[in-house]
Order: structure tokens, then sequence, then C-alpha cells
């Protein structure tokens, strides 16, 4: 039914694959005309990559109807490669749509590691450095293909996004560039820790939906994979995708449920019991650090609706690759939740027109930066992140009165006092009505006066102490609209006995934490607390009101998936804790205030 010698089976092109284009495309621009256009699609599916004496890799690659040599965009993650043409709402569908990507004169090159599905070798913990090897010789494969022109670019998002700075690090001749969504770069900090505690709700949930026996043996004819995606990138996705999306969160409990195969199993132990430190923890370190070994132009794209998973990988890259300024390339995106994952395709096109096929289509003439900003629902640009010639904000939260009233943000520290909240563990037995008479976070408001610009980094410091050794602390930032209602801006954690800043991995946007050797507290003795909170550019307008909550657990802070915001649930705090906010000069939010580009 299907060739493997790199000829298409007739019954894999009976139908040819939909495209689809959901989500946001294009940074605040409209490219010139495309490259090449109108070209179609064929699949040549289970072409096997050799990497190693008797271990091949499964790839299913789509090509041009349109006979020729292409440029060849390739998709390398651990997730089965079975439905990325489907179009079903699954959460591992962050390839992009080949057919989108064919039309206009690529070669799409969707392939698994080893062990996953008809890849062959032993399944291993994930980003491990025989998957960024086996990585390279995937893009040395496909540029000496007879359908490919010899130059090579990566696309994807989440796993098949943080995988693109790990291999352009290695530097295989054929890689031309690469375009990232949605990526982490220390898989210690950004992935298995948040904040310096596990995150079990999110390993439980990916493992439960990605790996479990039925994901490693999956097999979908790619005839039937194309006549779903006529069904699922139809128009009638604008019906069904919203109500789906309401209900996103039953259905990521139902995949929780899920039983994952046992070295997946065996890997979530590992995390959750044993991986505390970077030394003991079971995943790789990722590329942070050495980010200055790539060269290759990029463009690197930071969904601000992911609030405690791919938080900083995006401004860790563009801040220390060794790629020349100006041809690196930040978008700061609106915060969107769609599965499957088609956002910015169209602009990873432009991108690749540019890189690969030489067009005069706008590109390089792009700013370094451009970001979406809440409030002015339009992009704005600037040369550089942080942006040049923003001024610090710096507002000081003071009390007033009890701890549950909503407290103020003030310009200059106040003449001290406090206010205290309660840290209840997730799932802790407390007395009905305990709300009533203990409050689990305190809220500050500051009403706006004249229209401001926030974009660039969040810093939160804290002058805090705890009845306990440890505890936890959450905060966000959000806006209240003039009518009450409230959306979301901004997240970030902190585990108190693990406060101490990592200078070496910090940066501008960023405070990297150190939690290698906890320092417990000393009840009733303040520490200081200084933790950086995802960024979200805002226009915060007359009327509206400047929110900061802080608390102890991310589900008391929570946006869902139905606004647009991935979150996670965490199993902290690790006692039940009252913990104490002191005000003065060492309790204050610092943002970033610009004028308007």
């Amino acid at each position: 039914m299907t060739a493997d010698n790199g000829k298409p089976g007739f019954w894999d092109n009976l139908i040819a694959p939909k495209g689809g284009l959901f989500g946001p495309q294009l940074a605040g621009w409209t490219p010139g005309p495309a490259a090449k256009s109108g070209l179609g699609c064929r699949v040549l599916a289970d072409q096997m990559v050799e990497v190693a004496p008797s271990i091949s890799l499964a790839a299913d690659v789509y090509v041009p109807k349109a006979p020729g040599r292409y440029p060849a965009v390739v998709c390398f993650a651990a997730y089965s490669k079975e439905l990325q043409a489907a179009g079903v709402p699954a959460g591992n569908n962050e390839t992009g749509s080949p057919a989108v990507f064919t039309d206009r004169g690529y070669a799409h090159v969707i392939v698994t590691r080893r062990g996953m599905g008809r890849s062959g070798g032993d399944d291993a913990v994930y980003l491990n450095n025989t998957d960024v090897e086996d990585h390279a010789k995937v893009i040395q494969w496909a540029a000496t293909q007879p359908w490919c022109d010899g130059q090579v670019v990566l696309f994807g998002t989440s796993y098949y996004g943080l995988t693109q700075p790990q291999v352009a690090r290695l530097r295989p001749p054929a890689l031309k560039g690469f375009f990232t969504n949605e990526m982490c770069t220390d898989y210690f900090r950004h992935i298995a820790m948040f904040g310096g505690a596990p995150q079990p709700d999110f390993f439980s949930l990916w493992m439960g939906a990605n790996f479990t026996p039925l994901q490693f043996r999956l097999r979908v004819p790619p005839l039937l994979r194309a006549v779903v995606s006529h069904i699922t990138n139809s128009p009638l996705k604008h019906v069904w995708w919203p109500q789906l999306k309401k209900r996103m969160a039953r259905i990521m409990r139902t995949f929780e449920r899920q039983v994952p195969a046992p070295q997946a199993r065996r890997l979530f132990a590992g995390l959750m019991l044993d991986g505390k430190t970077r030394a003991t923890s079971v995943l790789p370190s990722g590329p942070s650090g050495a980010l200055g070994d790539i060269e290759v132009p990029f463009v690197v794209v930071q969904n601000a609706g992911y609030l405690n998973l791919h938080q900083f990988g995006a401004y860790d890259l563009f801040e220390n690759a060794g790629t020349p300024k100006d041809r690196r390339w930040l978008i700061v995106g609106p915060a969107t939740y769609d599965l499957p994952v088609y956002a910015w395709q169209l602009e990873a096109l432009a991108f690749f027109d540019h890189l690969v096929y030489g067009a005069d289509n706008g590109y390089a003439a792009q700013p370094r930066v451009r970001y979406w900003t809440e409030g002015a629902k339009d992009y704005r640009r600037a040369p550089d992140w942080p942006l040049p010639g923003s001024t610090a904000l710096r507002l000081y939260p003071a009390s007033n009165g009890a701890d549950a009233a909503t407290h103020r943000l003030d310009s200059a520290p106040g003449e001290g006092g406090a206010n205290r909240w309660a840290a209840v563990p997730l799932g802790a037995i407390v007395t009905a009505g305990f709300d009533e008479v203990e409050s689990q976070r305190l809220t500050f408001d500051l009403p706006v006066e004249e229209e401001t610009e926030l974009t660039g980094p969040v810093t939160l410091s804290l002058s805090f102490s705890c009845n306990e050794i440890d505890s936890y602390v959450v905060a966000r930032t959000g806006i209240v609209a003039a009518d009450g209602g409230y959306q979301i801006l901004s997240m970030g954690a902190i585990r108190p006995a693990c406060r101490r800043i990592d200078a070496a991995r910090s940066t501008a946007t960023e405070i990297a934490i150190d939690i290698d050797a906890p320092e417990p507290l000393v009840p009733g003795v303040p520490v200081t607390l200084r933790f950086s909170l995802t960024p979200q550019p805002v226009v915060l307008k007359p009327g509206e009101r400047l929110r900061l909550d802080i608390a102890s657990r991310t589900d008391l802070l929570r946006s869902d998936v139905s606004h647009g915001h991935a979150q996670f649930d965490m199993q902290v705090p690790p006692y039940y804790a009252r913990n104490t906010l002191h005000y003065g000069p060492d309790t204050f939010i610092e943002l970033k205030r610009t004028g308007q580009r």
C-alpha cells in the first residue's frame, strides 16, 4: 500500500490532505507575493531514515504534486506522526498543516524519534543527546533526497519547537534556519519545575495524552488521515472548536486518567520523587547557556497564554543566541489555545521564502521585535527586547486593613505593616466555611488615571515570612475593566526555601532561581523573595485597574484554556501554613513603562 523507496503509494494519494489555517498567522503585517503557490500535496509515507546500524526512524514526507526539488521543512519530536496531517484537535499535533507547506513549494517532513511507532531503537528519556544527533542526521538525509534542493529549515510548536535550538547548536551544513513557537531552553526550570516545585498535573496529562501503549502502536493510513482533514479543516471548525474548547478542562482530566506506557510511568516517578535538583533530574539540561553555538537565522514566537510552561525560553534564545542580531526575530503573540496548533504558518512561510528562495517579500525589513499588546489589540514594534528607552515603574503593595480586603498599589513605599494569607495544600481537608474566616490570597489594585503601556520584564520582590520552614508563593497580574470584568496578564511563582538567585542562568527577562540547595525558613523571620512573572504587553486605559494577586496555589489564580491560557495545577504548598507579607521598600512589583510604538 505504501512505497518505501521514495515513490508515492497510489492509495495513500487517492485524496490529497486538506490544509488548515487557524489561530494567529501574521504578526501585524502583510508579506509580499509568495515565492511559489498552488503546488498541491502528495505523501511519501513511512520513509525510513537510517540513523545508526540497524536503527531507522519513520518519517512521513509530504511534497508538492508538481515534480521538482524543494526546500525541506523538518519537524522532529517524540510524538506519533500518525495524526499530524489529519487536523484532529490533539495536543501533539504541532507540526503545522502539511498541505499548507507543500502548496507553497516546500517538502514537509514529520519524523518520530527512536522507539515511537515504526521508528526503530529503544524509547528513552525525552530530549536526550541521541535524539539531537538523530535530528541532525535527519536534516542531512532530507537534504540529499531527490525531492529536496539541499536546503533544510525547521518548524514546529512546543516539543517540535524546543528541539530546534538543540540541533541548531550542532550546525548541520544543510540547516539554513528555524522557526520555533512556544519553546523552552532550560528543561529543568522551564518544564520540570515551576518556581521550585514539580508539575504533576502537566506531566500526568502530557504522558496520558501522548505516551500510552495505544500511541506507540497507532497506525492511521494516509488515506484516512486525508479524509479526516477534509472534515477537521473545513469551515465547520469555527462551530465545533469553541464548543470543544469550553469542555477542554474536562477532556484534560480524562487524559490524566489514561495509563501511560511503563517507561513513561517510570519517568514520571523519577521526575516527581527524585528530580528535585539539576543533578538528580532525569531530563537533560537543554541548550540554555550554550545558545551562543547557534549561527543560523531564526524566528522565535512566545505565546503569552502559557503561564507555567514555556514561560521564558523564547527570551533566553533571542537574547543569547550566537546568530547575528539582524538575523533573529522575536514575536510575542496573543494568548491563544487552539488545537491542532496551526498558528504562525504564514509567518514562517514568509520567513522561509525570504531565507531559502531569496524572495523580496519584506521580511528583511521587519523589526527585530513585534509584540501583541492587550488593551490596544494590535502589534507594536521595537528594535530589541527589553524595549530600548523603557523605564522602570515600581509599585508598592500597601494595606487597606483586613486580609480579605482589596488592598492598594502605591507609587512609594508605605510605613510598614503586614497582611497574611492561608497556605493550604491542594486537595487538603478544611472545615466547611474555611474561606469565610481565612483568606487564601491577597489582592492589590491600582486605578489607572492615564493611558499607559507596560511592556517588558515583570519582577516581584516580597518581604515574606511564614510559620513553617517552607511554603509556596504564586503571583499574577491582571486588568479589571471598568465594568468589573477581569483578564489575566502574567504569572510567576517561587518556593521560599529556594530563593537564591542563579545569576549565571538569569536573563534580562527572567530571574533564574537556584533550587539545588534549599535554605529552610525560620518561622516568623522575614526573607526577601525576588522572582519573575511572564511578560504580557498591555495598554492600560483610564477607568481600568491594574491588579496584583498573591496566593500559594496556581489553581486559586487560574485562567483556563477556554480563555486562551494553558495553566496547570500543582501540589503546593507542602504544609498548612500562615504566610505574611511585610510592607515597605523591599516589597514591590516592577514593570517596564514605554511610549507607544
